[in-house]
């Protein structure tokens, strides 16, 4: 366990509150500046209600991970808890799934950058951006400079300053000092549109705006102190939810929830109609900047774990070729990423209309089975009060519910089916591997037996055999 802990002695720790200023940054994304409108079109204005019941969701699976976290600081956070709790094929299991799903994760930025950029050129193909933006986020990792670091934290602070942008816009407009030659601001009156099911179907992208839970676990480890990584999740879920409740019902208030079928941002959408041409304009850009460092950074994270679960032996050591040598670049690890990046923009050309509800329902569902792992594996891994195991049942029975839940509508079917696919293939590839990791234990062990057995009875000088005092012969041997 001891090689798993992290010394990080040499970065600068962070307190609590920098933590959960840090993961809403992160967090904040496409998924939510884009996928809001799929929840909107699902649920209607009971979006606003799916987004504060997943908030509460996020918490329970994270006050489950801070309490390990607390207890046991792990590099590997979740993924080290797995292979605590279950043995290696969880950790090997859960590792791939989170790759996985941040692949996906990936394709769904890209897609959004894509659409986003089709706001102002219509007849532009969505694989051409696509293709566009993934080989420039190549070209950053070859380069790898400090100065995109930098900027990265830029990119943040630009990510939810549109945030905020868009609330006093909305807000200047609810109050009469903006005006629109359309229809004013109204309160929706009907917060199930489309039903019970239609609000069922919308969770699972309310989820996936609070996707980015599991790297907070990870950076954990910059704590000055870890066991306020609780506090620091619980500030960070209780800014993302009033950034996302409040932004939201602001855009149903000034624009009805029948207008978010385009595929535009909601807050795009929202601000339309109003005398201000250049602001839709300028949201937009912002848009696509804080989404072109997400899906840099996605691309940065898949690439180095597919390296991290090389030199754990859980993935062929192919791909850290390159790694022994200080400065040289994983090139068959980025090969893998630039693949994953080629299905992308092959899916924007195959179906360019329904590509990102397919691909941000595969990877929401794909984070969801991390989360449920999580909480299984708190239950091995924590003595947990009475309350504590209610919660825990409440999280499961939630994200349960909420992956039924693709099921019952054709936008987030596929999605679930597709998320499928990779569960089977990696539970396949899973039972693969416990078969040779028994037979190099197996083996591992019967060499230990016989080179012990071996040592003994060659060794005359010896005291003892096999436990019994070893009587010298005083004859000769003939």
């Amino acid at each position: 366990m001891s090689q798993n802990k992290s010394p990080a002695t040499s970065e600068k720790k962070l307190k609590w509150w920098q933590l959960s200023l840090l993961g809403v940054a992160c967090t904040v994304g496409t998924g939510f500046f884009l996928g809001s409108h799929i929840a909107i079109q699902l649920g209607g204005p009971s979006a606003v209600i799916a987004y504060i019941l997943a908030a509460f969701g996020a918490y329970l699976v994270y006050d489950k991970l801070s309490q390990m976290t607390a207890e046991d600081p792990m590099e590997g956070s979740f993924r080290s808890y797995a292979k605590k709790a279950f043995g290696r094929w969880a950790g090997f299991s859960s590792g791939w799934v989170y790759w996985s799903s941040e692949l996906l994760i990936m394709g769904s930025q890209l897609t959004a950058l894509a659409l986003f950029s089709r706001f102002w050129f219509q007849q532009v193909p969505m694989w051409c951006f696509a293709a566009g933006y993934g080989i420039l986020g190549l070209i950053i990792i070859f380069i790898g400079t400090k100065g995109f670091e930098r900027m990265e934290s830029i990119f943040a602070v630009m990510k939810i300053a549109a945030v905020f942008m868009f609330l006093v816009i909305a807000i200047l407009a609810i109050a009469g000092v903006l005006r629109t030659n359309a229809h004013g601001p109204t309160i929706p009156r009907d917060w199930f549109p489309n039903g019970i099911l239609g609000f069922w179907a919308g969770l699972i992208f309310a989820f996936y705006g609070y996707g980015g839970l599991e790297a907070l676990g990870l950076m954990t480890m910059r704590l000055k102190d870890p066991k306020e990584s609780p506090k620091a999740g619980k500030v960070m879920l209780l800014l993302l939810m009033f950034i996302y409740v409040i932004s939201i019902g602001l855009a149903l208030i000034l624009e009805p929830w029948q207008s978010y079928t385009v595929r535009e941002s909601p807050f795009v959408v929202a601000l339309v109609d109003y005398r201000l041409s250049f602001v839709p304009h300028l949201f937009n850009a912002v848009l696509i900047i804080a989404g072109f460092s997400t899906m840099t950074a996605s691309l940065f994270a898949v690439t180095t774990m597919i390296v991290t679960l090389a030199k754990d032996g859980d993935a062929p050591r192919f791909f850290i070729k390159g790694k022994k040598v200080e400065g040289k670049k994983p090139l068959p690890a980025i090969g893998l990423t630039t693949a994953g990046l080629l299905a992308s923009v092959v899916f924007a050309l195959l179906m360019p209309r329904s590509v990102y509800e397919y691909i941000t329902t595969a990877a929401g569902i794909m984070l969801l089975y991390n989360w449920l792992f999580i909480l299984l594996m708190s239950g091995k891994l924590l003595k947990l009060t009475g309350w504590g195991k209610a919660k825990r049942y409440i999280g499961m029975s939630l994200i349960s519910m909420t992956l039924v839940g693709t099921l019952f509508h054709k936008i987030s079917r596929p999605g679930f089916f597709i998320s499928l696919g990779f569960i089977v293939i990696i539970g396949c590839v899973t039972l693969i591997m416990r078969h040779f990791w028994n037979k190099a234990d197996g083996a591992k062990k019967d060499s230990s037996e016989s080179g012990e057995g071996a040592k003994l009875p060659a060794n005359i000088n010896s005291r003892t055999k096999y436990g019994m005092p070893h009587i010298r012969s005083k004859g000769r041997i003939r």
